[in-house]
């Protein structure tokens, strides 16, 4: 099982020196790679592009890049920059955000997320391999444009760089059971969120296992990385450390996303937990964010991240281990957290 470093949402500005730190610790200790992250603040591109030039040997990419944020075009063109000037160590994270964010930040239509991301992988996959012009004509992505206002002078263009890696890996964030068996299918990693080892096979098993075969290649669990974003707090007052973490789910469980239409509060509902996110995402939206944390389950906390101290978090690795992970993606603030799990796990 292989080791990732999360850097999040940062403060860039106060918080760069500190995050290049644990860089270039996690570079010293064979982590990987590095992923960055964006929503509707920083982004994650530049950040990570600054990350590269600190290290030497981790790959870096966005966990995630949106995808309404940027044509598919734009993206294979950032990707294959940045692979030609870090030696190979970019990793192209992908994901389509949801609702809220796509319509309420880039003024896109949602539309539909499955036929969305699928053409736009294909077309980022058709620009790296440079074969042929790219031509592309789907419900979501027309090129060359060619609607009722094109000036008719649009033509199949073929990338003009030639890229150091034209199967750059792409890995995509996905939650629901026909996103998840889309992302076994068409990409090379999956990057969940909130992931339990335990719930796995149940859970997501059949919609990989479902993908994998869908890709119609031989493609096998081998060639599939499974790269959950792991919070990992070392310490020895696990009810102080769970603190730590309930926000966070409290926030995703709650507030990201409507009623009826929260992918996380339904992936808490898969996981058993039913009724702790009823009340979660009432006392959230109601604005009783402090109510809404309380409510996150230990229980749940404790299957979603490693807390405690070294002897406790050692205690839980072989279950990672054992559910198919390939990366795990350390989400930790403390130097001494990479230290104990490339300790464990390196």
């Amino acid at each position: 099982m292989r080791l990732g470093v999360n850097f999040g949402y940062q403060d860039w500005g106060a918080n760069l020196v500190g995050a290049v730190s644990m860089a270039k610790e996690a570079d010293a200790l064979g982590y990987s790679s590095g992923w960055t992250a964006e929503a509707y603040g920083t982004d994650a591109v530049t950040p990570l592009t600054w990350m590269l030039a600190q290290t030497e040997r981790m790959s870096f990419g966005p966990a995630i890049m949106q995808m309404p944020a940027r044509t598919p075009a734009m993206t294979a063109m950032t990707a294959a920059t940045l692979d030609l000037m870090s030696g190979g160590r970019f990793l192209l994270g992908l994901g389509l955000s949801g609702p809220q964010v796509v319509e309420g930040w880039h003024g896109q239509a949602y539309g539909k997320p499955l036929t969305k991301t699928r053409e736009y992988v294909e077309i980022v996959r058709t620009i790296l391999a440079r074969e042929a012009p790219l031509e592309h004509h789907g419900p979501h992505y027309d090129i060359p444009y060619t609607g009722p206002d094109a000036t008719g002078l649009g033509k199949p263009l073929k990338l003009i760089v030639h890229p150091r890696r034209p199967d750059i890996p792409i890995y995509l964030a996905s939650i629901g059971e026909k996103n998840v068996e889309l992302t076994a299918e068409i990409a090379d990693g999956w990057l969940p969120i909130f992931f339990s080892p335990e719930r796995y096979r149940e859970a997501f098993g059949p919609s990989i296992e479902a993908g994998l075969a869908k890709a119609g290649n031989g493609k096998t669990l081998a060639d599939f990385d499974i790269a959950p974003t792991v919070t990992v707090i070392v310490g020895d007052d696990i009810e102080l450390l769970r603190s730590f973490v309930k926000p966070m789910i409290a926030l995703y469980v709650g507030g990201m996303g409507a009623r009826g239409r929260n992918f996380y509060n339904a992936l808490a509902c898969r996981y058993g937990y039913e009724a702790a996110a009823t009340e979660i995402q009432d006392l959230y939206l109601d604005g009783k964010k402090k109510e809404a944390t309380a409510a996150v389950p230990d229980e749940l906390v404790d299957e979603v991240a490693l807390i405690g101290p070294k002897e406790r978090i050692r205690d839980r690795i072989d279950a990672w281990k054992e559910s198919g992970v390939g990366t795990m993606i350390v989400g930790a603030q403390q130097p001494e957290a990479l230290r104990v799990m490339a300790e464990l796990c390196l």
